[in-house]
């Protein structure tokens, strides 16, 4: 009994050894039997995405044929590689695998993930299986899963699978430069206590001099005080009209006037003269009787 379970504990540790071998070993190598994912495999040694494939034990690739990942290779390099890091599943599928799912949907954990950078679910995968097929797409919400499982090119159990899909899967936002994250920023070192000495040969702080207020400008004053007086109004002499001239009927007028005067001044003069002949009668009437 304890021999058995040596065995298998050795042949476990072989198992891992040989995996671990071939999951560090570059990706091309799986490629190898297939001439038509040659433009895959470049583009995995092009984006240098061996490396940090290599640091995982358990990997599955979602290989896309040479015609059809023609629809991506014009991308810039940034997003090609991103697109790329997001069809290495950190998880090991292979058909018999994918033939066990039930009719449901799982979310599936990429390499594009690792890096920080997902925003939105474009990190992870949608795996949906749907009347006995196996569809993939982006976990994004409202992305479609348009990309169908094919067939299983290389597995290796548990440790690194090459299936092949239809169609590339594009997330949005794929589009963002990969940086390494930068480096803490070193604590500040405390500043030192001043000493008492230091404290006390301190200068005390001068007092701070109020300046007046500003007073008001010149302009100001002389608005103020310079008030102009108001200008009498100028009284308008009353000019005297002159008399209007005579004209031919006020001559007539006046003619008649003095006509209308000279006779009763001649009738009261003769009226006065014919009383003093009367009185001077009457006087020597009453004389000639005394």
């Amino acid at each position: 009994m304890g021999l058995k379970a040596s065995l298998s504990l050795i042949s476990l540790a072989v198992l891992l050894l040989f995996s671990t071998v071939v999951t560090a070993d570059n990706v091309t190598r799986a490629f190898q039997k297939y001439s038509n994912f040659s433009t895959m495999s470049d583009l995995f040694i092009k984006t240098k995405l061996t490396v940090p494939i290599s640091k995982y034990q358990t990997i599955t690739i979602l290989a896309v044929s040479n015609d059809a990942i023609s629809s991506i290779t014009n991308r810039s390099d940034v997003e090609l590689k991103n697109i790329l890091m997001t069809h290495v599943l950190l998880d090991y599928y292979d058909e018999l695998k994918l033939n066990g799912l039930k009719e449901k949907s799982i979310m599936l954990t990429t390499l594009y993930q690792t890096t920080g950078l997902g925003e939105q679910m474009n990190g992870f995968l949608n795996c949906t299986k749907s009347k006995g097929k196996v569809y993939f797409g982006s976990e994004v919400t409202g992305s479609p899963l348009s990309s169908e499982y094919v067939t299983t090119l290389y597995h290796n159990p548990y440790n690194l699978s090459i299936i092949q899909i239809s169609m590339p899967i594009v997330a949005p936002g794929l589009s963002l430069a990969i940086f390494p994250p930068p480096p803490p920023p070193a604590p500040l070192a405390p500043a030192p206590a001043p000493s008492p000495m230091d404290a006390a040969m301190a200068p005390a702080p001068s007092p701070m001099v109020t300046a007046p207020a500003p007073g008001p400008a010149d302009s100001d004053n002389a608005s103020d005080t310079t008030v102009p007086k108001p200008t009498p109004a100028t009284e308008t002499p009353e000019t005297v009209s002159p008399a209007p001239a005579p004209t031919a009927d006020n001559e007539k007028i006046e003619a008649a006037d003095k006509a209308g005067k000279s006779p009763s001044s001649s009738s009261s003069a003769c009226h006065e003269a014919g009383l003093s002949f009367l009185v001077v009668l009457l006087l020597a009437f009453f004389t000639s009787f005394a």
